[in-house]
């Protein structure tokens, strides 16, 4: 049996990771939408998840930009910033686990964003309650949010299985075992 994470796994994850957070400071883009960061966060989790070909590699990609995050004081929210990205991964993982490869891999993709976006925006509900917004605001705004950061995470999930095919097609990829 073959160990959780070799050496070259906790590379490219740490690399994700790291990648991630840079490029979100780097491009503190004011669209005015909320949810464009869902894009950059589904993308390296699904890469770091078509990579290294495990499940837990997504969670542990979205703890280490949390952790990272803290660490360069990117963003707002202090400790809390290690939820906004760890959420997400931990919700794809566990969706992941469900899944067990049931659909092809442009299908998992979708669905695995569209969770993480749903664990995302459940995260931004469940602080707008408890500093004392109105329920029926909270889930409006949890609504919106949704929908905005959810076309950005499907967008940024059709872009996988290319990446992933010409990975595998220029050789940077591991052959799979049969």
């Amino acid at each position: 049996m073959k160990s959780p994470f070799d050496l070259q796994d906790a590379l490219f994850i740490g690399f994700c990771a790291t990648l991630l957070v840079v490029l979100k400071s780097m491009l503190r883009l004011k669209l005015g939408l909320s949810g464009h960061s869902m894009f950059l966060m589904t993308f390296f989790y699904l890469i770091c998840y078509g990579v290294v070909n495990r499940v837990g590699a997504m969670t542990a990609c979205g703890l280490l930009a949390g952790l990272v995050a803290m660490m360069l004081s990117v963003g707002k929210g202090g400790p809390m910033i290690l939820l906004k990205f760890g959420l997400p991964a931990m919700a794809m993982d566990l969706t992941l686990l469900l899944m067990a490869g049931a659909f092809s891999l442009r299908w998992q993709s979708i669905i695995l964003a569209l969770v993480g976006c749903l664990a995302w925006a459940g995260k931004g509900l469940i602080s707008n309650l408890l500093v004392g917004m109105s329920g029926q605001v909270a889930l409006a705004e949890f609504g919106l949010s949704f929908i905005q950061g959810g076309a950005f995470a499907v967008a940024a999930a059709l872009l996988i299985p290319t990446v992933l095919r010409r990975l595998h097609a220029h050789d940077l990829l591991p052959k799979k075992p049969d």
